[in-house]
């Protein structure tokens, strides 16, 4: 297997029945479905059920693949399709969002900044956990996920105008929701 080889390639050979290439791209993309994953429905074991459904679903629509198109935005398509299945499944329940950084306070930091930085992410996974869903997941793709634009409109089904906007309202929305619980919280 060529460990250097292109996502869209790699997709493009397991179409043509290279299957084992499969395991090339669950290798490089497992990590960062699982943390959108979790990121939408704070459940890391749904998280991790929901990733494996995404890799059988390319195995099994692999010939609907376009190697012209982007992988990243054709496997984020099938994870939001993954995670509407699941959640119409599980209709009812609240989804909120998990704890969407592992990052730490920086070791050399003094315990004062420590805690702020602790604060800090403390106060902005709850401003992200007030978004709606539809905010939350564009600032998680595009922010925490790396997406680009024309990817992200791709996913959407948008253009990438309308990607622009909705990710200048999610943010302006997450700030708003920051300040808000921040101001709770000194006054």
């Amino acid at each position: 297997m060529n460990v250097n080889a292109t996502d869209n390639d790699l997709m493009a050979a397991v179409g043509a029945g290279e299957v084992q290439k499969l395991a090339v791209l669950f290798e490089r993309h497992h990590r960062g479905l699982f943390r959108y994953f979790v990121s939408m429905n704070r459940n890391r074991e749904l998280s991790e059920d929901l990733v494996q459904d995404v890799f059988f679903r390319m195995l099994r629509y692999r010939a609907s693949y376009d190697a012209k198109q982007s992988f990243t935005a054709w496997m984020y398509q099938i994870a939001r399709n993954a995670s509407v299945d699941q959640a119409q499944k599980r209709k009812g329940e609240v989804i909120g969002i998990e704890e969407f950084t592992e990052r730490r306070a920086d070791p050399a930091a003094g315990p004062e900044q420590s805690a702020v930085m602790t604060q800090d992410l403390r106060l902005l996974r709850q401003a992200l956990d007030r978004l709606p869903a539809d905010k939350r997941e564009i600032l998680v793709l595009s922010r925490f996920q790396g997406m680009k634009y024309e990817e992200l409109a791709k996913v959407l089904g948008c253009e990438v105008g309308t990607v622009k906007v909705r990710v200048y309202r999610a943010m302006r929305a997450l700030e708003q929701a920051y300040l808000s619980i921040s101001g709770e919280k000194t006054a």
